[in-house]
């Protein structure tokens, strides 16, 4: 029978071994950290009901989405997890307790062009805060400081975290009297930093008829920089001519205000009027997080504040906050770039027990009361050499090897061999958990990312 040649579809993230267990870290601190702040974990259905997908739907996200019959259902593959997450709420409303805080880590999918660091399949890490008829801007205030957690707990140190509030763009617009257009020049100024002023200029003027001097006022507006103080002080220039620009300002004072207090150093956040965030949902404060010695890589983390998360699905008013990690993405670009941390284990288990007796009697007892101390343990029973069995410990870069003879269990011992320095010693069992478990937590003190 012919055989068929094994592969992945283009676009699809397959990891080996090693680099699952370095993503698998990265999720594992995600969790842990929106956990801090209140969070509850949260898992929606991979396939949804096409109509249910799509009700917010359209344009672009009908190309991209993956459709398909089976039998007499339309259905879908999720794009993002926020429509799941709009659908989650509209039905279970009456279940729920409000602020409903969840992150989500899953898999979503998009059938667009795959490209270096672009993926078909990949994982998002989100985050949303959604009310109940309103919401506080002070979780618009906090948002900052889970993002610097986030990334500081990872590892990373020269990142910023840059924030605006549509607001304040879309009272500027009015002055403006482009109103009508402010869709199409936010989503524009969104590309200020892959295209450079000019560019942006030239589309405003040509594309959506904006006059060279309003075009030249908004460059100069966003344009506005020299600190957070600086920035709120030119602001204030403008208050008094638009209610919605003046309602942004103070929403932004707000949020600049309490980053002190949330634990979020100045270094690490910038108030930028250029972020914008092409989407037309968001209402209030948006985010996006770069990392400073990688622009290259553009935002790892984005967001902001919407004014009605199920407005497709019910009449309730379910104002929100949110933030994204392409996480597949952050995790192959930090690869690229080296920023992985190489030293950190990412063997299967911490101690292999190599028996050396043919009864195995205490060599299961001595598996049992390593896994009931939190070591993980694998047992190596399998007919080959003895050199060969400690060449798998090798290879998988497990860090401890136990040897269990007749001579060590008369004995009431443990030979055990650290892999990485090569020292061996013969302790009871409970000094060998002992050390095998300080041995660990040395080795577990360095950060995911490489900052």
């Amino acid at each position: 029978m012919a055989k068929m040649t094994p592969r992945t579809l283009s676009g699809f993230m397959e990891l080996l071994p090693a680099p699952q267990q370095q993503m698998e870290r990265i999720m594992e601190a995600l969790r842990r950290t929106y956990s801090l702040y209140g969070f509850t974990p949260l898992d929606t259905p991979v396939i949804e009901s096409s109509d249910v997908l799509l009700a917010k739907g359209g344009g672009e996200t009908e190309k991209q989405i993956y459709r398909f019959q089976k039998g007499d259902a339309d259905l879908s593959l999720r794009f993002d997890l926020t429509v799941p997450l709009a659908k989650y709420v509209a039905l279970h409303y009456n279940d729920l307790t409000f602020p409903f805080r969840r992150y989500q880590i899953g898999k979503v999918y998009r059938g667009e062009r795959a490209q270096r660091g672009r993926f078909r399949e990949f994982y998002q890490a989100d985050i949303d805060i959604i009310g109940d008829g309103k919401l506080s801007i002070i979780n618009e205030a906090e948002i900052p400081a889970i993002i610097y957690k986030t990334f500081s707990t990872l590892g990373l140190k020269r990142f910023q975290i840059r924030v605006n509030n549509r607001k304040i763009l879309n009272g500027f617009y009015a002055m403006l009297g482009l109103t009508e257009k402010s869709g199409d020049i936010m989503r524009t100024v969104d590309k200020l930093d892959k295209i450079g002023p000019e560019k942006v200029k030239a589309i405003l003027v040509e594309d959506f008829a904006v006059s060279e001097a309003d075009a030249e006022e908004i460059l100069k507006f966003i344009a506005i920089g020299g600190g957070n103080d600086a920035v709120l002080a030119a602001l204030e220039g403008y208050q008094g001519r638009n209610e919605t620009f003046d309602q942004g300002l103070d929403e932004l004072k707000t949020v600049v205000r309490y980053l002190g207090d949330f634990g979020v150093p100045a270094e690490n956040f910038a108030v930028d009027l250029t972020i914008a965030r092409g989407l037309d949902y968001y209402t209030g404060t948006v985010y996006e997080t770069t990392l400073l010695d990688h622009p290259e890589i553009g935002s790892v983390c984005s967001g902001g504040r919407y004014d009605n998360l199920a407005e497709y699905y019910t009449d309730r008013q379910l104002p929100g906050a949110g933030i994204s990690i392409g996480l597949t993405r952050l995790f192959y670009v930090l690869g690229e770039q080296g920023m992985l941390n190489p030293d950190l284990p990412t063997a299967p288990a911490d101690v292999l027990i190599l028996p050396m007796t043919e009864d195995l009697s205490a060599a299961i007892g001595l598996a049992t009361l390593l896994r009931e101390n939190g070591i993980r343990t694998q047992l190596h029973c399998e007919e080959k050499k003895f050199k060969q069995k400690v060449s798998y410990a090798d290879k998988l870069g497990i860090p401890y090897v136990i040897f269990l003879g007749e001579d060590e269990i008369s004995a009431g011992v443990v030979a055990c061999k650290d892999m990485r320095s090569g020292e061996q010693t013969k302790l009871e069992p409970a000094a060998t958990v002992y050390r095998i478990k300080a041995g660990l937590a040395e080795m577990e003190k360095g950060a995911v990312i490489l900052g």
